[in-house]
């Protein structure tokens, strides 16, 4: 009996395409000046997605006072 192939590295869209990381939508962290792309967990609100990780968020106070 053959054995069905693995699945891909690759993230798969709803449609059955194949996407890569290159297609991802990006954002530049306004604390650590660091490109970040979309993830998963971010699907339902992107758009309010301004900080690249949870340190960068309790930080951006000092980033503000730097300016």
């Amino acid at each position: 009996m053959p054995r069905s192939k693995s699945k891909s590295n690759r993230q798969s869209t709803s449609l059955g395409r194949v996407r890569s990381k290159a297609d991802l939508p990006t954002k530049i962290c306004p604390v650590c000046q660091r490109p970040f792309t979309w993830r998963k967990k971010w699907e339902d609100c992107w758009d309010e997605v301004k900080y690249c990780s949870e340190r960068c968020r309790r930080h951006r106070t000092a980033s503000q006072t730097t300016d």
